[in-house]
């Protein structure tokens, strides 16, 4: 790659970029150094806020698969400038990310915050490893799931996209925790309005 954004940008895309009128933009984009290859501040406070991300991995002849992984705030992990660590929890028993990740460690992390109409993409590698330390140090305080190894992920790209399409939506626990501070005022206004009263 000659800059960040070739991992996506292939010679095709290019053209297709020059067809359609945006190249010169992105080309510009890549003269300034194109999209970043470590973790900033910004992007680990992102991530770390993150109950959900999307994990895209191939078989070796391209065959792609998507799979939703979740937890907790803190449950994707920031070990150093390059690389994320998750603990992975049991699920389904198909293991088709790992066989993939096995023949193929090309992989891909889509994480996208709905209620601040915010989206990160991250292009990388990555792994399974077993390690017993790992998975205690990544595991999240009293969530209720079993770990069976940790995922590594390292990252050799990533971008940001516009808020645009992306629909508001906000967490339940979220919106809870609003109408619980709401209730608790109206009650307290009741209450001063009630010692108010003759």
């Amino acid at each position: 790659m000659d800059v960040p954004s070739d991992i996506a940008f292939t010679p095709t895309v290019k053209a297709m970029q020059a067809r359609f009128g945006s190249r010169d933009a992105y080309a510009r984009m890549e003269e300034k150094g194109g999209w970043r290859t470590e973790i900033t501040e910004d992007l680990a406070a992102f991530i770390a806020e993150q109950r959900s991300v999307f994990l895209a991995t191939a078989t070796t002849d391209g065959q792609p698969y998507i799979q939703h992984r979740g937890g907790p705030p803190g449950f994707l992990a920031i070990l150093d400038e390059r690389t994320i660590g998750m603990a992975d929890f049991s699920g389904n028993r198909q293991y088709i990310t790992l066989g993939n990740l096995a023949d193929n460690p090309k992989a891909y992390l889509f994480l996208i915050d709905y209620a601040n109409r915010r989206r990160v993409k991250i292009w990388g590698e990555a792994r399974f490893v077993e390690d017993d330390a790992l998975e205690t140090q990544l595991m999240p305080d009293g969530y209720k799931a079993k770990a069976e190894r940790v995922l590594l992920f390292t990252v050799k790209t990533w971008d940001t996209n516009c808020p645009q399409h992306i629909p508001q939506r906000f967490e339940a626990a979220d919106i809870a925790a609003a109408l619980a501070e709401r209730d608790e005022r109206i009650a307290m206004l009741e209450a001063e309005i009630a010692a108010l009263k003759p």
